[in-house]
């Protein structure tokens, strides 16, 4: 299997993915923002759709559209999570905006399940290069503004209480989340990052309590799932995406059930 570059690139490529989920997942997870970023994910095809019809990378308008909106909704002062008929309307209008601008490029009906679903196993050196600078980057940020990003979505009591920075941070976090989904989209989709950056997460609270531990973990689940979900398309030559998206649900649902068992015995 590892014969071949593009496989070896897809290995590589879920390592990095999976920090960026594992750092970003467990904020999506606290800040309750897990229906803003399947909206993100849609804003991103969108985004890429757009870039193709402008004949510019779909990179370059994923990136545009995202940041935009995430600006634009961490600007407006209202919690996330109580934006949900709003978030509601912009899921609709990107998703109908990227099917327009697809059909206006004349774009095949494969080049959109490309967008929507990725090609993980058809990345070149640099697709893979791409993804490795900017995850780098958005490392970095991330790892500079870790206390204050902590503690504005873990204390949520001492958040209320200390409001003097709160929109920044929340603007900067859906700024990196928006990055997050643009980055990794090129590679897993933007319908499938959405899989990465929420499940994951959520499982891994169930099992452990401290959130150095929970990125840790959440880092296991998602390559775990990657890098099976590689090995298994490669036997099967089923999707690579169908392989990853049960594995997550199956170990949320061991968590779940963990949980249960936990909760009967008390």
């Amino acid at each position: 299997m590892l014969e071949y570059n593009f496989m070896r690139y897809a290995f590589i490529a879920g390592v990095f993915i999976a920090l960026i989920c594992a750092f970003m997942g467990v904020f999506v997870v606290a800040r309750q923002t897990s229906f803003f970023t399947h909206t993100l994910s849609e804003i991103g095809f969108s985004g890429a759709s757009f870039g193709v019809f402008a004949g510019i990378p779909p990179l370059f308008g994923m990136l545009l559209f995202t940041c935009a909106s995430g600006l634009f909704i961490g600007l407006s002062g209202e919690k996330v999570g109580r934006r949900e008929a709003s978030i509601s309307v912009f899921s609709g209008l990107f998703l109908g905006l990227g099917i327009l601008f697809l059909s206006l490029s004349q774009k095949q009906s494969n080049y959109a399940t490309s967008i929507l679903f990725g090609s993980i196993v058809g990345i070149d050196r640099s697709n893979l290069i791409t993804l490795v600078v900017l995850s780098i980057v958005l490392l970095i940020v991330v790892a500079l503004l870790f206390r204050p990003l902590a503690y504005n979505s873990f204390d949520a009591q001492g958040a209320e209480f200390n409001q003097r920075y709160n929109q920044s941070i929340s603007i900067i976090f859906l700024i990196l989340l928006a990055l997050t989904i643009s980055i990794t989209a090129q590679i897993v989709g933007s319908l499938l990052i959405f899989v990465l950056l929420t499940i994951p997460a959520q499982a891994a609270k169930y099992f452990v309590h401290s959130l150095n531990k929970m990125i840790a973990l959440t880092f296991g689940f998602v390559l775990l799932g990657v890098w099976l979900g590689l090995y298994l398309s490669f036997v099967t030559n089923w999707p690579v995406s169908f392989f990853i998206t049960v594995i997550e649900s199956l170990l949320y649902g061991v968590a779940i059930l963990k949980q249960k068992i936990r909760t009967a015995h008390n």
